[in-house]
């Protein structure tokens, strides 16, 4: 919001430039970028891999964990009281440790995440200036509350991005 403001006045002021009838204006469409681009699209398949093992195993501690409730509530009443004991312990101690490596998958995956994203941007970023520089641009966006689709050059970039992949 605070750039959005901060660069109104600027465009204003070049719209009322005579240097606007050779002023070059881009937009690129960031997440349009990170969910179309092949090196994105590679990310995603490299953390499915790398954390497809955890994932699995979580979801068998969480499929034990309901039927080790299931059973508790099922045989509670015909159990005797430290057999039940032992079973509620061994139930929120399993309980704990899912949890446990539950929130380590979310934070190890969401850094991952950000690994591969701020590569993925790092890279874009390159192949726009690039474009930039090669189609005499003055100006490059990624942010716009809204923007004309003539001076969306997202495609572009995209296709510089999967030309860049097979390098």
């Amino acid at each position: 919001m605070k750039r959005t403001i901060f660069m109104a006045p600027l465009l204003l002021a070049l719209a009322a430039s005579p240097a606007l009838a050779e002023f070059k204006l881009g937009f690129v469409n960031g997440q349009r970028v990170v969910n179309e681009s092949p090196q994105a699209k590679r990310a995603k398949q490299r953390l499915e891999k790398e954390f497809e093992k955890r994932d699995q195993e979580l979801q068998q501690i969480s499929k034990r964990l309901q039927s080790m409730q299931e059973s508790l509530e099922k045989n509670a009443v015909t159990m005797a009281e430290s057999e039940r004991r032992t079973r509620e312990r061994e139930f929120n101690d399993l309980n704990r440790d899912f949890q446990r490596k539950q929130r380590e998958f979310r934070e190890d995956l969401n850094l991952r995440q950000n690994e591969e994203m701020a590569a993925i941007f790092e890279r874009a970023n390159r192949v726009i200036k690039q474009i930039a520089e090669a189609e005499k641009f003055d100006l490059i966006v990624q942010e716009a509350v809204y923007f004309s689709p003539r001076i969306d050059i997202t495609d572009k970039v995209i296709r510089a991005l999967a030309a860049d992949a097979g390098k």
